[in-house]
């Protein structure tokens, strides 16, 4: 009965740590996500270019609105005296016939007129009208409209390179905070032990069982681990200010950390695609613009078509009546027949710039490669380092264990436990830096390859 109680207990504990473990570990990746995330939103220059993305977008709207009608009002109003006139002899063609006629008649029905003279510019004459124009074929609002839609998604990917670039950089500062905080408690933990030896090593030679070299020699192993854990202190406070710094935080916040001991995984970061990289999306996007540049250097084979409808009312005298009323309706053609050789330098200009992008893109593509393998060998190296580095904490935590020994038996001096000790911690401090830098050449290839997934 207790054995199966013992056996349902460890069941029990074994299931808490499988549980225990994985969360802890998530809840290490969430907390540099959310760093990461935190950066991102509060960033600057990001903001910067996510008001040049919503400017795009609003110039995206308006070249969509130029296929639609517009209307317009304009009224025009003249007032006008002297001038050119136009003489109109109405009394000499008139007046005889009129003369004529009261004869006929006996009465004077008709009278006599004068002569006219008719003002050219019209006086006290107004035109009010609404003008509604339509574009019917016009290839340059097509291909406008082209170019600013693909200008918003050159924009998405300039954002999103700045974002790639920001969480590499927080990647780096954060594991070199956690780099310089760890060397601070290494120190720290190496401080108790040279203060312990410096409290044995004074009893002893106070009871005569060693000399003064032993004493004088841990006073001063005291004080330089006093001056290397103030400079890894500063060193520490410093990566403190540039993290908080590239996340827009206050300078002195604290920083919860994670503790890391292991490798990252290395699977997913040794492929060679550098396919996702945003510098390449951002040449295959410039190179469909400038094809669409070449194709509105061309619309000029394409004539334009419009229509236009005037709704007004014009007269003198400010009258508005049924006759003052008008409407004209109106279709237009313009076509670019000759302009010199003009229209065909541009198309030449356009197609010189795609054979520039294309040219580009291949040396930055093979650019990009050569970064990746090279970020691909530094991890392996760090990895090496890092093997190496463990390996030799091993052997020196062995070291300085048996020298102990040694030294509480009587059977070594203070100077060589002093070695095995310097060894031992100068082993520790090697394997804290490896292990960061392997996670930092880690960041980088996420970098390089464009593999980390960003929200």
């Amino acid at each position: 009965m207790i054995n199966k109680l013992k056996r349902k207990m460890l069941m029990c504990f074994c299931l808490m740590i499988f549980i225990y473990l994985p969360t802890e570990i998530l809840k290490a990746q969430n907390r540099l996500d959310t760093y990461i995330q935190e950066g991102i939103e509060s960033n600057q220059s990001i903001r910067q270019q996510s008001f040049i993305l919503e400017k795009s977008i609003y110039a995206l709207g308006e070249a969509k609105s130029m296929f639609l009608p517009a209307v317009s009002f304009s009224t025009t109003y003249t007032k006008a005296d002297g001038g050119r006139t136009i003489d109109f002899p109405t009394g000499d063609l008139l007046n005889g016939v009129y003369s004529t006629l009261n004869q006929l008649t006996g009465s004077s029905s008709f009278p006599q007129l004068q002569n006219q003279s008719i003002l050219l510019n019209p006086d006290n004459f107004y035109d009010a009208k609404f003008r509604i124009t339509q574009p019917i074929l016009n290839a340059e609002l097509g291909y406008n409209r082209k170019i600013r839609s693909k200008q918003i998604d050159l924009q998405k990917t300039e954002i999103l390179l700045y974002k790639r670039e920001l969480v590499k950089e927080i990647k780096t500062a954060y594991y070199n905070y956690l780099k310089a905080t760890n060397a601070t408690k290494i120190y720290q933990s190496y401080l108790t032990l040279v203060n312990e030896g410096e409290r044995v090593n004074r009893k002893l030679f106070e009871n005569g069982k060693i000399n003064r070299t032993a004493v004088v020699r841990s006073q001063n192993e005291v004080s330089k681990i006093k001056a290397s854990i103030t400079a890894s202190e500063k060193t520490e406070e410093s990566a403190k200010y540039y993290f908080n710094f590239l996340l827009n935080r206050p300078l002195t916040d604290s920083i919860p950390a994670d503790d890391i001991d292991v490798l990252p995984e290395q699977g997913k970061v040794l492929n060679e695609d550098i396919s996702s990289r945003e510098e390449l999306s951002k040449l295959h996007i410039s190179g469909e613009i400038n094809n669409d540049l070449t194709g509105l250097a061309k619309s000029y084979f394409i004539p334009k078509i419009g229509a236009s409808l005037d709704l007004g009312s014009q007269a003198f005298d400010w009258k508005f009546n049924q006759k003052s009323r008008y409407y004209l309706l109106g279709i237009s053609l313009e076509w670019n027949l000759f302009a010199f050789g003009k229209n065909t330098y541009r198309i030449k200009q356009a197609v010189a710039e795609q054979q520039a992008i294309s040219s580009q893109t291949s040396y930055v593509q093979q650019q990009l490669l050569t970064e990746l393998k090279v970020r691909q060998a530094n991890l392996e190296s760090a990895v090496a380092q890092y093997s190496a580095a463990q390996s030799q904490l091993k052997t020196s935590q062995t070291y300085y264990t048996d020298m102990s020994k040694l030294y509480k038996e009587g059977m070594t001096i203070y100077i060589e436990l002093l070695d095995a000790q310097n060894q031992w911690i100068d082993a520790k401090l090697k394997s804290n830096i490896a292990l960061f830098d392997t996670w930092i050449a880690y960041a980088a290839i996420e970098r390089a390859n464009a593999s980390f997934t960003i929200q």
